[in-house]
Order: structure tokens, then sequence, then C-alpha cells
């Protein structure tokens, strides 16, 4: 089948929705540390679903595999996890927000230098990479991918430093931007978070042993015991001693800044089992239901999410209004990349292909329909429309979270900010009239805020970073800010 036509029909499907850009996971002094990081990997499948990459150490050499596509399309096979053996391991899936997907940039990446070897992971997006790795290329550095996380080698490669670890410490404390990040050397498992903590990562035990990952569900999966988030600007150190011994670190800014974790992940990203900043994805998102309906009620007869984000947060309103709750759609999990090659014909299937009416729970029905977020506006003029020939009578649409007006730089792949539905048209009436619905209403950004944190955003010191929702970036855009093309900063900072 042509490759190019597949790409071109998952981005008719895929093109009206948000993705997060990674996951990352990593154990250290555990006999079975691939095969560990292959089912945390799996837990967080939902991160990232373009390729994925696990190295180890086995007290002699490094050993590496990436591959694109799914982590159980792969690390499930015997035959791979016996060319990862040891004791030391991290791994990490991938979405690129790049038209390339390419091997080189698959992490965790790895370099041999002057302290050793060291092998790098992350999870989000640095606003300062470009600017970096012009000045590396200027003196004289040469970089095999398009990835922020060679940058990151490259950085650590120069410092002056001691230490792997000082030199991975001074490294990071040159990026800006939001980050979780894993590095492995011969003895050591290294953990960071950005300063102001925009993206997860969370500390957990297996057996003795040190675990970090992205989320907690990646810990639930292999039966390990969630210890504490990662704070953010720390940097949490664990070393094997030469009498097997595990030493922890943890090392803190002396000025620290209050965490601002991004709302995307309570939104969108985190799987509803996961416990991110202390706080359930789950009932954050029904919450999120909960004071939609409170805002934006109407007359109705059935509450239907749109799978499978808005699940939680239509059972929220349907708890909340008194509206019975029922599946009106029903997804298809199995839409690949070459599912067909997409002629004229099938094309025009569009939705359908990832959706299908629940006819027997909406004809001559007045139809809630619930879902996270909306994006471009594309998706949800289909799914209306498909409801409408289902037979509904009404169709009432309802956001669980603010309009989106701002592009992302911290991992989020986003559509330039005039391919956005908010920016499109000046008034609500205006998008309720293009996507067809009889209304359409979103969460306020207080209601957001109360759902996830049990008080108002404080305009002054916002506690979670929203930016798409109100354009406060929490930090510098050095990148954006030296060129003309925003999205070149997304085409070579590709480090998902």
């Amino acid at each position: 089948m042509n490759q190019s036509h597949s790409l071109t029909l998952n981005d008719e499907l895929d093109g009206d929705t948000l993705h997060e850009e990674c996951g990352v996971f990593g154990v250290l002094g555990h006999p079975d540390g691939a095969t560990l990081t292959a089912l945390g990997l799996h837990a967080l499948q939902h991160r990232g679903q373009e390729a994925a990459g696990i190295v180890t150490f086995d007290g002699r050499q490094f050993h590496t595999e990436k591959r694109m596509g799914l982590v159980g399309d792969h690390y499930t096979d015997p035959a791979t996890l016996a060319k990862l053996p040891g004791f030391i391991s991290i791994g990490h899936t991938r979405y690129s927000t790049t038209g390339e997907v390419a091997l080189r940039n698959v992490q965790p990446l790895f370099a041999e230098l002057e302290v050793g070897g060291i092998a790098v992971a992350h999870n989000g997006n640095f606003t300062n990479g470009l600017t970096l790795r012009r000045q590396l290329i200027a003196d004289g550095a040469i970089c095999q991918s398009t990835s922020d996380t060679e940058v990151v080698l490259h950085l650590i490669a120069r410092s002056k430093q001691a230490s792997s670890s000082d030199r991975f410490i001074d490294a990071i404390r040159q990026m800006e931007g939001g980050y979780s990040m894993l590095a492995m050397t011969r003895t050591k498992l290294i953990a960071a978070r950005d300063p102001i903590g925009i993206r997860p990562l969370v500390m957990g035990e297996l057996d003795g042993k040190p675990i970090f990952c992205s989320e907690t569900c990646a810990l639930d999966i292999i039966g390990a015991k969630y210890i504490r988030d990662v704070e953010n600007g720390e940097v949490v150190i664990c070393e094997i001693q030469p009498d097997g011994s595990i030493s922890i670190d943890a090392r803190k800014p002396e000025a620290p800044k209050p965490e601002r974790l991004c709302l995307f992940e309570f939104v969108y990203f985190a799987r509803p089992d996961s416990v991110v900043g202390g706080r359930s994805i789950y009932v954050a998102r029904k919450n999120m239901g909960i004071n939609l309906a409170k805002e934006a009620p109407v007359d109705a007869d059935v509450v239907v999410p749109v799978p499978d984000g808005g699940t939680p947060a239509a059972l929220g309103y349907a708890q909340q209004s008194g509206i019975p709750f029922e599946y009106g759609i029903i997804r298809n999990h199995y839409v690949g990349r070459t599912f067909i090659e997409p002629t004229q014909q099938i094309r025009a299937f569009g939705v359908k292909l990832k959706h299908s009416a629940n006819r027997a729970t909406i004809t001559g029905k007045r139809v809630v329909l619930v879902d996270d977020s909306i994006v471009r506006g594309t998706t949800s003029l289909k799914i209306v429309q498909m409801i409408r020939d289902a037979g509904a009578k009404e169709v009432h649409i309802r956001v669980a979270s603010p309009m989106i007006y701002f592009p992302d730089f911290y991992g989020i792949d986003t559509p330039d900010a005039d391919k956005l539905l908010a920016n499109q048209y000046n008034s609500l009436k205006a998008m309720c009239d293009y996507i067809g619905a009889d209304s359409l209403e979103f969460l306020s950004i207080d209601g957001l805020y109360r759902a996830v944190g049990g008080e108002d955003r404080d305009n002054e010191n916002p506690q979670f970073t929203d930016h798409y929702f109100t354009g406060d970036y929490p930090t510098r855009l050095l990148d954006k800010e030296s060129t003309s093309n925003v999205r070149k900063l997304a085409v070579m900072a590709s480090n998902g």
C-alpha cells in the first residue's frame, strides 16, 4: 500500500485532536528491567503511538532497541526482549510533531562521552532548543537527529563538571520549557522535571528498586508502589553502590517556583485511572462535567459522550442534570494507518471509520453531546451530522473545557492559531452554526479550575499552565521570538 495515502487518511481522522508527544519509563537495579519497561510503556501508549525505544545496561555494555509503531507490536516478542539484558533500563514512547517519523529521532538517544555512556529520554518541549542547537552547530557540533534531546547530550558532553550527575544538571539548567526527563549511565538512573512542573513525572518502587514514569498507570501495570511525584525543578539521582545497595540523592533548586501542571493532562492526555499532581484524573473529569451541567444546562432526553475522552465528563453532566446517560456513539478502536486505500468514496465515510451512532439510544431524542475539547471543529461537525442522520430530534454540544485560542510550545502538537475553531468565528453562535448543532457551550476557565484544584483561577499567580485557553505562557518562548516561522519550532524540536 502507498504509505503516503495511509498517512493522509490518518491525518483526516486524527487532525482534529491534540496529541501528547511522549511518555517515559525507567527502572534501576531490577533483573527484569527491559520487561518492566516494555510493560510500563504499554500503559503509556496513549501518550504516543508513532514509535518506542528501550535502552538497557547489563554491567558491561549498553543495549538499545528502537521500533516504529506500537509497543505491543514489538516488545512482547521474547526475542526482542532477549536483546535487552540489564538491570538498568529506560524507555520512551513517542508522538512526533513533524511529518518525518524516523528511527534517528526515536528515543532514548545514546552517546559515549568522556564520563562514559549515557542515554536520555524526555517528554515535552524545550522552548530554547533551536537557539541552543544553532549555537552548538556554530561551535562545531554535529547533530545526527532533529531531536532536542540531542542538544541535551551535547550540553552534557561540553560541561566542565566532573561527574555525570553534575554534568546532567548543568545541561538541563540551560534548557527552558516544559519537560520531564530520564537519563541513565552505567550505575545511575536520573529523573528531572522542569522548574514549574508543566509535564508530570512520578516515582515508584518495586521490590525495593526505584522506578520513574510519566503516569501512575505505568506503576499499576507492574504492581509497583507509588512513592511520590518528582517535584518541579527537582533532580533525583539514584545510583547502585559497590555493595549492591541503591542511594537516592534528591536535589532541589535553591529558589523553587510554584508548580504549574499542564491543565490538558487533566482535560485530555492522562489516562483516567492515573493520579496526576495528587489528583485523580477520573474524578477531575467527572467534576468538569458536573460544573458544565451547572453552567450550561439544557432540556434534553439523553446525555451522550463523545468517546473516549468525553465519557467521565458526560457521567458528571448526567449526574448533575438528572438526564439519563447513554452510549449513543460506539467507537471502533481498530482503525489503523494502513486500514484501507483511501479513495474518495472511502474518504466520504469520514468520522464513521472511527465512530458509529447507536440508533437505539438516540432516535427521536434530544441529545446532549459531551466532549472533552474542540480543536478545529471538523470532527464535531461530522459527529453532529452522524447523530442527526441516526434520528436525533435535537443535538446540543457541551464541551468540558474552555475554548482553545492559542498554540502550545511545551509538548502538545497543536494546529496554528488561525486553524483553531475559536479563532475562525467571532461568536459562539457562528461556531454552533458551523458545527450544525442546536446549541454549543464551553466550560468556563474557573469551572475547569474548580474541577481540578477546587478553587477559581488566581489571575495574578495561576495555579496551572493554561496558555492554550488564556494566552498566559508560563515561560519565555525564545525560539518563537527568534523566528517568524513559528511552526519551524515544532518541525525542528520534534523531541516527543
